[in-house]
């Protein structure tokens, strides 16, 4: 057997501080950045938190602007059909509003033509609105009787 030494070096090994595991808490929102403020723009330590706060409300109020807002739902006029009954003339008189408004270039429906008549026979005052009634037709209300 050979008398020759090892060719390994020593290894010097330093006693190593060992820690109990470190409880982390599980976070539901992402920490806040934390905004660094130059120690020569603000002097006063009061100031700085000033600073901070304030910076803090812009970032509030920057996150709710962009935040979509919600759509607020227009709650719809209830609808009543009914049916009326027409002189020709009258009738007439529809299809003639109808045909001025397209050549306006406005698509409206009988319906609408009635509403607007309507809207405009509330802005009259009681003297005239008894005018304008008085100048209209009276019809026989029902169905006509079948002969």
């Amino acid at each position: 057997m050979s008398t020759t030494k090892s060719k390994t070096k020593e290894i010097a090994t330093k006693p190593v501080e060992t820690t109990a595991p470190i409880n982390k808490e599980v976070r539901k929102k992402p920490p806040k950045k934390t905004t660094s403020v130059k120690s020569s723009a603000v002097s006063d330590p009061i100031d700085a938190v000033n600073v901070v706060e304030i910076i803090e409300i812009v970032e509030l109020v920057e996150n709710e602007v962009k935040s979509p807002l919600k759509k607020i739902k227009a709650t719809k006029a209830k609808v009543i059909r009914d049916s009326f009954s027409f002189p020709e003339e009258d009738y007439r008189k529809i299809s003639e509003l109808k045909i001025a408004c397209l050549a306006a270039g406005v698509h409206v429906k009988k319906s609408e033509i009635l509403r607007a008549g309507l809207h405009l026979l509330t802005q009259l005052n009681p003297d005239e609105l008894k005018q304008a009634v008085e100048q209209v037709e009276k019809v026989l209300t029902g169905r006509p009787k079948s002969s």
